[in-house]
Order: C-alpha cells, then sequence, then structure tokens
C-alpha cells in the first residue's frame, strides 16, 4: 500500500523545505512555501526488472525533424521553421499581452492549411473564446474548440489514432490531476499535469503548445523543471504603452536561441513585423542629441534602433538613474568607465537611458552606443546624420570587436544609413559606408567634444 507524506514547496521557484518557514531561502519571496501530499510506493527500483537499452552510434542515419508551416511567418522563424511532430512548446508572457490572441490566430492559419487542430481553455469557456475569434475575424469551422482542466479527461479524448496534430493548452497553471492532493497552477500539479501532457505528445505526434504564467519578475511561474521538460521556450514581450509585441525563444532544441518575431497589437489581433528595423527608426526625423541608431543582433536577425539618453543636473544627494529596455548594472559601469577613463562627472547629474520601440537590449555589443549617447547628451551634441554604432566597452575603456558585424553593417546599408561607428579591429568587406574606428572611450570623448553644439534659442 502507498504511503503519503508531506512536503513544504515554495511555489514561486519550486524549492523543497524541510518545514514550513514564512520566506523561500532560495528565492527570497514571502508566504509562497505550502505544503503539499506526495505518495511514496514501498517498493524500490530493485523491486522489478528493467530491460536493456539500446545503443546506437552517433554517425546513424537519423533524419532531420520534419517541418509544418503555421502561415504565420514570425513565428514560424521563431520556432526554427515550423512546427515539428511531437514537439512541446511553452510560451510565458505577462497577463494581457496577447499570448492567447497569437495562438488563436496561429491554429487558426495552420487550420487553413489543412492541419488538424484543438484549443483546449482552462481559463475561458467555448462561448468566449469563439467572441475573440469572431471579433478578430479569425474564424475556422476546422478548429475544435473545448474548456476543460483535467488532464484525465483531456488525454482520454486525445489518446486516439486520429488524435489532432496541433494541440494548445491555455494554460497549464489551469490543469489538474486528480490523485494528486494539491491544488491546481501548485508546483507538484503544473510538474505532474506537464509531463502526462508532454507524454502524450510524444506518443501521438501531437505539437504541443503550453501557456504558462509569469511571476512578478518575468519568469515563468511553477517549478524550474518545466522548462527543462519542453523543447521550445518562448517569451511574449512588449511595453502596454507601445504596440509592438516581441517573442523571443530562449530555448529550441529544434533550432537557434535567442531568435524573434516581432507583431504589432492592432484592432484586428497581431500583425507581423517584416522589417522592425525600418519600423523602429520610422518617427525619427532629424538628429538630436542623446540619440544614436545602435545596430544589433537578434538571433540570426540584425536589428537596428535607437538608444536616447538624457543627462540634466540634480540637486540631489544621490542622482537619478532610470533605464527603459536595458541592464542597469551596466549602465553603471559605462559611467563609471567614462568618469574613471575619461574624467567625466556623471556623480551630480541625473541619467535617463531609454531603447525606443518597447524593445529590450541584452547584448554587450550595444555598450559604445549608450556611450555615444550619453556623450551626445552631455556635451548637447548629436551624432552625424545617417550614422550607426556598435562596440564592447571593457573596463578599461577599450572598444572590443562583437560577432555578427557584417550582418550589421549590411542590414544599415540597406536602410539608408552612410556611416558607422565601430571597433577598430573589425574585419569588414564590400561595402560602401564610411567606416570610423573607435579604439577607445577616449575617442568619443574627442568626436563629441570637438562637434559643434546645437543652436539654442
Amino acid at each position: 500500500m502507498a504511503k503519503s507524506h508531506s512536503t513544504f514547496i515554495c511555489q514561486s521557484c519550486g524549492a523543497v523545505h524541510p518545514k514550513w518557514a514564512g520566506k523561500c531561502d532560495a528565492c527570497g519571496a514571502w508566504n509562497t512555501i505550502s505544503e503539499e501530499t506526495a505518495q511514496m510506493t514501498p517498493k524500490g527500483l530493485a523491486a522489478g526488472k528493467g530491460h536493456k537499452v539500446q545503443f546506437v552510434p552517433l554517425d546513424n542515419d537519423s533524419k532531420d525533424a520534419a517541418r509544418t508551416q503555421i502561415g504565420i511567418g514570425e513565428l514560424d522563424r521563431v520556432l526554427g521553421g515550423g512546427l515539428v511532430a511531437g514537439s512541446a512548446v511553452l510560451i510565458g508572457g505577462d497577463p494581457g499581452i496577447g499570448k492567447s490572441t497569437l495562438l488563436l490566430q496561429a491554429v487558426v492559419e495552420a487550420a487553413k492549411r489543412g492541419i488538424k487542430c484543438a484549443y483546449i481553455s482552462g481559463e475561458e469557456s467555448v462561448a468566449q473564446v469563439s467572441l475573440r475569434g469572431r471579433r478578430l475575424g479569425k474564424m475556422a469551422a476546422s478548429v475544435q474548440l473545448a474548456a476543460a482542466t483535467s488532464v484525465r479527461d483531456i488525454i482520454a479524448t486525445l489518446d486516439v489514432p486520429d488524435a489532432p496534430q496541433l494541440v494548445v493548452i491555455d494554460s497549464v497553471q489551469t490543469m489538474f490531476i486528480d490523485n494528486i492532493e494539491a491544488a491546481p497552477g501548485t508546483v507538484s500539479q503544473v510538474r505532474a499535469a506537464s509531463h502526462e501532457l508532454i507524454k502524450l505528445a510524444k506518443k501521438r505526434d501531437i505539437t504541443l503548445f503550453l501557456v504558462g504564467h509569469v511571476t512578478k519578475d518575468g519568469q515563468i511561474a511553477g517549478p524550474r523543471v518545466l522548462e527543462h521538460m519542453v523543447d521550445t521556450v518562448l517569451y511574449f514581450e512588449g511595453e502596454r504603452g507601445h504596440p509592438f509585441r516581441i517573442l523571443r525563444s530562449v530555448k529550441n532544441r529544434f533550432g537557434g536561441t535567442d531568435e524573434i518575431g516581432v507583431f504589432e497589437m492592432t484592432d484586428e489581433g497581431l500583425k507581423e513585423v517584416t522589417n522592425p528595423s525600418a519600423l523602429f527608426l520610422s518617427e525619427r526625423e532629424h538628429p538630436i542629441s542623446g540619440a544614436c541608431v545602435f545596430a544589433g543582433m537578434e538571433g540570426s536577425r540584425p536589428l537596428l534602433v535607437e538608444i536616447q539618453a538624457l543627462v540634466s543636473p540634480s540637486y540631489m544627494s544621490s542622482p537619478r538613474r532610470a533605464v527603459v529596455g536595458w541592464d542597469t548594472n551596466r549602465l553603471a559601469m559605462i559611467l563609471a568607465v567614462l568618469e574613471t577613463r575619461c574624467g567625466l562627472r556623471f556623480s551630480d547629474k541625473e541619467v535617463y537611458l531609454n531603447v525606443a520601440g518597447g524593445i529590450r537590449i541584452g547584448e554587450p555589443a550595444a555598450d559604445l552606443a549608450v556611450a555615444a549617447a550619453l556623450l551626445s547628451a552631455l556635451y548637447d551634441s548629436p551624432l552625424p546624420a545617417q550614422s550607426i554604432i556598435f562596440g564592447e566597452i571593457g573596463l578599461s575603456g577599450e572598444v572590443r570587436s562583437v560577432a555578427r558585424a557584417d550582418s550589421r553593417l549590411k542590414e544599415a546599408e540597406k536602410l539608408g544609413f552612410t556611416s558607422a561607428y565601430l571597433p577598430k579591429s573589425t574585419a569588414h568587406k564590400g561595402l560602401t559606408l564610411s567606416l570610423k574606428h573607435v579604439d577607445s572611450v577616449g575617442d568619443l570623448v574627442r568626436i563629441f567634444g570637438a562637434a559643434p553644439k546645437r543652436a539654442t534659442a
């Protein structure tokens, strides 16, 4: 007979504690530890006899995973080229960011291509999902809708020879298994429900999409093991005040990571943005101080965005540092390098940094662009028109080369830019851009210190 025992698990990070506590020692969250009951079997692994594992050579004749296009180019791009049968995809994002809208559009487009699709909602009724589809103008009679939260019922429905090829579960935190004594959304339920659904997807070659809730820190709620169980993890990002949405791949067993897809939220749902660089720079009319164009890379896609900086006098003992779209610690490092290596003073000034368009930049290649924007704001001298900049800054003030420089320069050339500030060691060929090499942050100070200041009224 199976015995039961109690464990205390943090519902934020999944850490197991020997007893209840008000604060989780692993993630620091308060009032997230709850008691859960688990079943223990009296027999160990030695009680049964296992089967031998069959090995195959590394250079076997296995074929590449077959791809099926959904019909939404940006989503296919992030997935690595399309759907893979038997794969599990986890998509997370803030509430109201558009996860359900994107997946509803995906199943409708896939159904139009002859793919058998099913959309199972644990948060909304069938009527509500139909109403959203009608409001967006995305309807397809072949898409099967259901409202269910019992994993046992879902498996009994889908574990058939003619199972759907594409299944959406919205969301995994609402699913429950009836033989686990825990509420839906707890670590035990999420882990067990995901395991059973993924096992079914592998068995029936179903492409499974799992929608996941996120915590206040932006991480997918539930046990971290959930991200290890699935084949692909996607994050849907965006600012509420901006219409743009970024679908970012952070894990993909069938494609590249850090690939992004760009969408625009409209009254008719999410629309693809095939040329995000041109869109992010569409409102850039003339050069102004404190603004420069950074040539970045998101996965395999070059992306040009505008970085804006504002430096103003401060009368407080601790001047404010506000950053949107970049790493605050990285900004502090750039300010320290400029003060130490160039003799500039920011300690009595407030610094504001913003990445226009609501996108978030994570690569260190933006260091030089941030430093240029800060110097431009400090000296009130605009960067030369139609110029881009990229490069990594070291603590000694040197400018280091970055990867994929040719792709960055070609994208800038395609959009009509005429000059580029870049590291001295960057290799290039076959370009018409005027390249201006920057060896250290001191070179930037000389450029902006000698540049004419903007005329004031």
